[in-house]
């Protein structure tokens, strides 16, 4: 007899409907899984054996046949172990076939029958709904997540008995209910700007960099206050809408890294990298074609402390993503596109040795523009503010703190923000930064003093296009910050002086 049973599959963070065929028929005693199965999924005949076993049902001793539809899509994962299991019983067993109908399983199974957790609960979500199923059965664990996709039905499991009881109708189960998505609360930890001593020059760039989500590079000392600037950057970013919040959540979720339980990501991610970072782990891929970093701080923030540490390689191929918002990976086995419109914060040493200062550094000029140099000019392009910032002032560090605390900032960012909202509403732009380069002149347009401003600097410093396009998405940020409708020469100007390594390099 043939049951058939409809379940999800991933492929990188995407669902694909999966059609599990279940044939079971006289004869010797066999068990063969077809449909471009990989390990997990040919090894599961021992776990679904055990668990049908254990869970007090007859496994059939006959030769048994599963067909993962369609072939031509390698199937990955235990999650495919449930429906399995319940087109065995379907096909012959306690369970009607005609109770698998208009709804979809995942899940993995223990030996003793539990249903266990799987990767991509929440895409998988998405999916049911994109192919109009209304009810899908999931592990416990991942409830929450699933459960935040309007419009499909989630029904919690925890064992494979309680799912055969479900289905025939012995055993109600409760709906998941809708996870609630918090108001963006600070981290923690407690951490605020507040608490951080002087460099006002620097907490007004990130201020810019966060109401436009620009990029920004951190030129200074050891103890200069980069890394601890950069981790205070997320406590005044605004936070994520529901429609967000779903999208990061989904990648966390393909990722096995969202919290079993929790439901949706209610903050901004934060990714800080180390420098030893591989290729495949900073933009994905890999065997399974796994989400990277910057796909991981996707809407959120990617922090690179020492980015001249990091590995040439690596730093270029941060180059697709910065400036599409996305990264395409392709590998023999297949290709996928992962979501990566993240913002680039990036700090470094002014030389290799890491001296406190120009006047105490032992490293020659050369030196110092070599280790600079390990930026190529295309990367600094695509990054919008380059900041300098002095070692701390003595005086800073013993007196009392006297700067403004992260929710006061996030307030401006947040009015700045909407502003752009309004401004890009239908466009699929959602921040400044995002600006194409064809659409500068409607939303960007400069008066004729500040166009011969940003002329002469242009000149001067010898920028590029596309600096010269990121020097007037930054203008319009601070105009959005200053509740100015049009852009004036003092916003350029302000803009202009966020290129440290034009600069420096004229």
């Amino acid at each position: 007899m043939i049951a058939r049973v409809r379940s999800v599959g991933l492929h990188g963070i995407h669902a694909v409907g999966i059609w599990v065929e279940v044939d079971v028929v006289s004869g010797l005693p066999s068990f063969a899984t077809v449909g471009l199965p990989d390990s997990s999924v040919r090894e599961s005949r021992d776990r679904i054996r055990a668990a049908i076993k254990n869970s007090g049902y007859t496994f059939p001793i006959e030769r048994i046949t599963v067909s993962l539809a369609p072939a031509d899509i390698r199937k990955e994962g235990p999650a495919f172990d449930l429906p399995m299991a319940l087109g065995i019983l379907a096909a012959e067993g306690p369970l009607r076939p005609e109770r698998l109908q208009g709804l979809a399983v995942v899940g993995e199974l223990s030996l003793d029958g539990a249903v266990c957790p799987v990767r991509g609960a929440l895409p998988m979500a998405l999916q049911c709904r994109r192919d109009g199923v209304s009810r899908l059965l999931v592990p416990e664990a991942n409830a929450a997540e699933s459960a935040a996709i309007a419009g499909v039905k989630v029904i919690p499991l925890t064992t494979l008995r309680q799912t055969i009881e479900y289905l025939q109708g012995e055993r109600a189960i409760p709906e998941a209910a809708p996870p609630l998505v918090a108001p963006g609360e600070l981290p923690a930890d407690g951490i605020d700007f507040a608490e951080v001593r002087g460099q006002a020059h620097a907490k007004r760039a990130l201020e810019v960099a966060a109401a436009g989500a620009h990029n920004i590079l951190m030129l200074g000392p050891p103890g200069a206050g980069k890394t601890m600037l950069s981790r205070r950057l997320p406590t005044i970013l605004p936070p994520p809408s529901l429609e967000e919040a779903i999208e990061v959540s989904a990648i966390w979720s393909a990722a096995g890294l969202l919290p079993s339980g929790r439901g949706l990501v209610s903050t901004r991610p934060f990714r800080a990298p180390h420098h030893t970072v591989s290729d495949a782990a900073l933009i994905g891929g890999g065997g399974r074609l796994h989400p990277g970093e910057v796909s991981l701080a996707h809407l959120g923030v990617l922090f690179l402390d020492e980015i001249p540490e990091f590995s040439r390689r690596a730093l270029e191929s941060l180059r697709q993503p910065l400036e599409e918002g996305e990264v395409t990976i392709t590998r023999a086995a297949g290709s996928t596109a992962f979501p990566a419109r993240f913002q680039l914060v990036a700090a470094a040493n002014p030389c290799r040795r890491a001296c406190q200062s120009v006047e105490q550094c032992v490293c020659t000029p050369a030196e110092r523009e070599h280790y600079v140099g390990r930026l190529s000019g295309p990367l600094l392009d695509r990054i919008d503010l380059h900041l300098e910032l002095p070692a701390v002032d003595i005086g800073d560090l013993t007196g009392e703190p006297s700067g403004e605390g992260s929710a006061a900032i996030r307030a401006r960012v947040a009015a700045a923000r909407a502003r752009q909202a309004a401004r890009f509403d239908g466009t699929g732009i959602r921040v400044n930064a995002r600006i194409g380069a064809r659409m500068l002149r409607r939303w960007c347009a400069l008066p004729p003093d500040a166009a011969r401003l940003l002329a002469r600097a242009v000149a001067r410093l010898g920028l590029s296009a596309r600096a010269y396009h990121r020097i007037v998405r930054v203008a319009r940020t601070i105009a959005d910050l200053e509740g100015s409708e049009g852009i004036t020469t003092d916003h350029v100007a302000e803009a202009v002086q966020y290129r440290t390594l034009d600069r420096r390099a004229s």
